[in-house]
């Protein structure tokens, strides 16, 4: 339909002596732009819940008579409907109800302008406008045709009311955000287009809760939930995976992505939006969890619940509710594929702000929402919403996951030294997990802290018991119980495990297990470990101890130096064996294979620290590390009288030399208009490289992959390629640059460069 009038049919228009309705003007602009959903669709009228929207009606030959004939506006959502007697503006109106209201200044001969209000707890959804012109002995009916309903965050009755403009103006109406990844060590940020404005997203959003699980098995239950916020955010944070529906985006961690996008290469929700919603709800490859929250974070912007992305750095993924994870390294430190939990050395998911009546006014604000699938929660892949507050307090018993995302920010790291079977060496990390916590700033591209809004600092009990106030009748009790079963923490099947996240004993190389370990390690759970160093203080061997620190950030094409200190506290002289061992991981799975390691025999006086200097030159990590790929290093001492042993262990991300983007006339362009775009790389690493590739691409700004290659790069030399950019759409585009060559297993360095498009 056009959404500025709409044709109508009288089936009576033969009689002249009736009122007939001609076009209805639905004021598109001026509903849009006082209910702040400019941009939103071409198609449709949206417009906010319990907020006045204005339609005018316009009539035929014969104007409306009031003193006559009646005005009723019917409203349709699935199979029922509510009728609106159209009032005079001094009439009074139920503000729990729909009410249509006429004010005398909008009556004009051959037109009448009609104030449409909803209950502030409508469903937002697509509904479906009739007009019904009744006297006492007729009744002329007239399909006026359809608007949008959307959440109102500008509205004090609203949940999901937020106080402050330019908190709305940034987690509602901004069309971008920064992604954080990395390490705590090397952060890196990205531009993030969430693309809400592009065409066809906001019907996209509309689309993923039509094809939900909940509303193909009752729709008419499903319309009557979706007014709450806590309802939708459960419901889309399972439709943006796939796992249990017609959902977006199709999650992998590892192997071949020829058949598919490779996570680090999107920039846009709204290409992931377009590709599902035109391939009939085929699930989008690949996503990863910064991919899944970001699309979540489009469709929640685009509904009217304010969002934001946030990053968690060491992130724990504990499925059994412990609230602890364990790592195991051989004695010589080699990190080992034995527990069935992990950290995730970043790990991206959402915020959206919403009332919590459910369990009180004490748990309103934001709420985490996980779209990643990783834990089932009531029997589908998804998480929360969890209130923030909940997890800063520790109350694990709050709806919803509380227990697991708890965890992923406050959990202790259990380090295990394993030898012959036995547990020789022990040490607990109760600091690493969630040790730094980020989001945008608002009207800022810099991160904001938002570790002391998760962890208090002093450490509190967890607590498995919240007081809830009374849910809705619509939720049984069977599915409280699951909900509260999840929330704590139960048991978990290892199916439910994802991807690299799990690594059992049984799955591993016997080249990766020393010292004896390798038949044992075969046969065995990690839980069948026998504890060889129960008399061990943690993180201490008898007045031994040890750090391990990366000086300033490793960059590609220089030396990574660490420097590992050790404290003999004790009164007599000791005599060690120190092993280092370095290994390459991906950000959320176990370590590969060692591509470095040394060992040395110490001898320390009685109170001595010593300083051991180690370097790992570039030649000997270049052909393992790509762009994407964490380090970890570990070192441990063992003590060659007691045979006790001690570990440290640090992970980081290797910096990539930087690709310069500068667009002709700044980064703020005119829509349509053509811009050049200059990509160039300089090679500052001490070598030639061989078959260099300069990759240029940008959803919204060009068409396809452009590319510059050369056969070889010496040191010093640039790659460049210049791209004629023009803009299809107006918002935010991100237009992306990659460097390769075939010495690298992988992307050297990519850089995102944020382009705004304006319409003037």
């Amino acid at each position: 339909m056009d959404c500025v009038q709409q044709k109508t049919h009288d089936p009576y228009a033969t009689v002249e002596s009736r009122c007939q309705l001609k076009l209805v003007n639905y004021e598109a602009p001026e509903n849009h732009i006082s209910h702040e959903t400019e941009g939103l669709s071409r198609k449709h009228l949206v417009v906010r819940r319990g907020e006045p929207f204005k339609i005018t009606l316009m009539f035929g030959d014969r104007p409306w008579n009031p003193h006559i004939e009646s005005l009723v506006l019917e409203v349709w959502l699935g199979d029922v409907s509510e009728n609106i007697r159209v009032q005079f503006s001094d009439e009074w109106s139920d503000p729990l109800r729909w009410s249509a209201k006429i004010y005398r200044s909008d009556m004009h001969p051959q037109s009448v302008t009609v104030h449409i209000c909803s209950p502030v707890l409508s469903a937002v959804a697509l509904y479906k406008l009739l007009l019904h012109i009744e006297t006492r002995r007729t009744r002329r009916s007239y399909l006026v045709g359809t608007f949008v309903l959307l959440c109102n965050p500008w509205l004090k009755d609203d949940p999901v009311y937020m106080p402050l403009g330019v908190q709305t103006q940034e987690y509602i109406k901004s069309d971008y955000g920064m992604l954080y990844m990395g390490t705590p060590l090397n952060i890196s940020s990205q531009p993030w287009s969430f693309g809400q404005y592009e065409p066809g997203v906001l019907e996209a959003c509309l689309q993923l809760l039509q094809v939900s699980p909940q509303h193909l098995r009752d729709k008419n239950e499903d319309y009557a939930l979706r007014a709450d916020p806590v309802y939708l955010s459960r419901t889309l944070c399972a439709m943006v995976n796939c796992n249990d529906d017609l959902g977006i985006l199709m999650g992998k961690w590892q192997g071949s992505y020829k058949d598919g996008v490779k996570p680090t290469e999107w920039s846009s929700s709204a290409d992931i939006l377009h590709q599902w919603f035109t391939s009939s709800c085929k699930p989008v490859r690949y996503g990863q969890c910064w991919v899944f929250a970001s699309v979540l974070c489009t469709v929640m912007r685009v509904l009217g619940i304010p969002s934001r992305v946030v990053t968690v750095f060491n992130a724990a993924h504990d499925g059994d509710g412990s609230l602890s994870v364990e790592e195991y390294y051989t004695s010589t430190g080699e990190k080992l594929n034995l527990s069935k939990d992990s950290v995730w050395n970043f790990h991206v998911w959402v915020e959206c702000w919403m009332r919590r009546p459910d369990l009180g006014s004490g748990f309103d604000g934001w709420q985490v929402v996980d779209p990643t699938p990783q834990e089932k929660s009531a029997g589908i892949y998804c998480c929360g919403p969890c209130p923030v507050v909940a997890i800063q307090q520790r109350y694990l018993g709050a709806f919803y996951d509380t227990g697991f995302i708890s965890a992923s920010v406050d959990a202790d790291i259990i380090r295990l030294i394993v030898n012959d079977g036995l547990v020789v060496g022990r040490t607990v990390d109760t600091e690493a997990v969630g040790q730094l916590i980020y989001t945008k700033s608002i009207g800022s591209d810099r991160p904001e802290n938002l570790t002391a809004v998760y962890k208090s600092k002093k450490r509190v009990q967890p607590t498995r018991a919240v007081r809830c106030t009374p849910r809705s009748e619509r939720q049984t009790d069977t599915v409280m119980m699951n909900m509260c079963s999840v929330a704590v923490g139960g048991p978990m099947q290892s199916s439910q495990l994802q991807d690299g996240a799990v690594a059992y004993c049984s799955s591993m190389q016997s080249s990766q297990l020393q010292d004896g370990a390798v038949a044992y390690c075969s046969s065995m759970q990690s839980s069948q470990l026998q504890d060889g160093a129960a008399g061990f203080p943690e993180g201490l061997s008898q007045g031994l101890e040890v750090s391990l620190n990366i000086d300033g950030v490793p960059s590609v094409g220089n030396s990574i130096v660490m420097c590992v200190t050790l404290t003999n506290q004790s009164s007599s002289p000791r005599v060690v064996m120190e092993h280092l061992n370095a290994q390459v991981k991906e950000f959320n799975g176990s370590p590969q294979e060692s591509f470095w390691k040394t060992h040395k025999k110490i001898h320390i006086k009685a109170g001595e620290v010593l300083k051991l200097k180690h370097t790992i030159p570039t030649s000997e990590y270049e052909a393992y590390l790509a762009g994407d790929d964490i380090v970890n290093v570990a070192v441990v001492i063992k003590d060659l009288k007691t045979n006790e042993s001690i570990l440290a262990a640090q992970e980081f991300n290797i910096s990539s030399p930087q690709i310069a983007i500068e667009i002709d006339g700044g980064d703020t362009i005119k829509l349509k208009d053509e811009h050049t775009a200059q990509v160039s790389f300089i090679n500052t690493f001490p070598k030639t490289l061989n078959g260099a590739v300069l990759t240029v691409e940008g959803s919204g700004l060009l068409k396809g992959k452009h590319q510059a290659s050369l056969v070889f790069l010496k040191p010093g030399e640039k790659i460049e390629k210049q791209v004629s950019i023009v803009a299809s759409s107006p918002g935010t585009k991100v237009l992306m640059a990659t460097f390769s060559h075939s010495n690298s297993p992988g992307v050297v360095s990519r850089n995102f460069h944020r382009v705004s498009v304006m319409t003037d």
